[in-house]
């Protein structure tokens, strides 16, 4: 049964289309030429190693950074507005870093989010036997679905999550994906930045590759698992032979939509 609390826009409505953005911290462009979407109903993994830029990507997405080339259009608009101002207008963000107050117990940490305490508990029924702990307190796990049970309770139109299973535990990994993905069948669309890219690749319905700031794959998240030694090549930045030169047995077929671009030229290094 899907939560009401996952509601989110019509299935395959476009919710994000980012065309060549760069992203970056003052005159460093860290991401560069970012072409992604997100449609109502899927989640998205943005996958790479680290410092490829995801977080970076991310933090652009959200409007915590500007973007100083290309376009994000968020809802069919292009998204100029702050942070705050997107929140408002049906964006979800959870940070990697801590996203709880500590000293506060969970039942007010809820309470100052945007969606109270009883949807946040209807997908994390986990949390009720906390409610008057301080959330310092709650292991990584229960952290991590504090935080996330207080962002999905506020009914985003779109999500993005960033690095959700750092320091955690398969199993309560697996639980927080779930969650996620309960909340693309009813409609939300979700981007996740993920280092455990079988697990991200599992839940999620599409996925990036980023390497040195650049997007270097695409594709159906199945095609992407099939074709795991591009992912590693990437991560571990080997080079990489053109697409044609890697068509094997899990690269086939009329309905693959997989694609592979070489990084050649990206340098420097990217962040997040």
């Amino acid at each position: 049964m899907t939560n009401d609390n996952c509601a989110g826009g019509t299935a395959t409505e476009l919710l994000l289309d980012v065309r060549k953005a760069t992203f970056g911290y003052g005159p460093v462009s860290i991401v560069r030429n970012l072409t992604m979407s997100v449609r109502a109903g899927e989640v998205v993994a943005l996958l790479g190693a680290n410092g490829a830029g995801k977080t970076t990507t991310l933090l652009g997405i959200a409007g915590v950074l500007g973007c100083t080339e290309g376009s994000v259009s968020w809802l069919g608009h292009d998204a100029t507005a702050p942070l705050h101002v997107r929140v408002q207008r049906g964006l979800g963000f959870v940070p990697g870093e801590q996203a709880i107050t500590p000293q506060l117990n969970v039942k007010d940490n809820l309470r100052i989010g945007r969606g109270g305490v009883a949807g946040a508990l209807e997908l994390f029924p986990e949390l009720k036997p906390l409610l008057r702990r301080p959330a310092g307190l709650l292991s990584g796990g229960e952290q991590k679905m504090l935080s996330l049970g207080r962002a999905i309770a506020a009914r985003p139109r779109l999500l993005l999550v960033d690095e959700i299973s750092l320091g955690l535990a398969p199993l309560a990994v697996r639980r927080l994906l779930s969650a996620v993905r309960q909340c693309a069948a009813g409609g939300m669309g979700v981007v996740i930045v993920e280092q455990q890219v079988r697990l991200a690749l599992e839940v999620s319905h599409r996925a990036y590759v980023m390497r040195r700031g650049e997007i270097v794959m695409e594709g159906a998240s199945a095609d992407v698992s099939r074709d795991a030694h591009l992912v590693e090549a990437h991560y571990l930045d080997r080079p990489v032979a053109d697409n044609a030169d890697n068509t094997g047995a899990g690269n086939t077929g009329a309905g693959n939509t997989f694609s592979s671009n070489r990084a050649a030229g990206a340098g420097g290094n990217a962040h997040g």
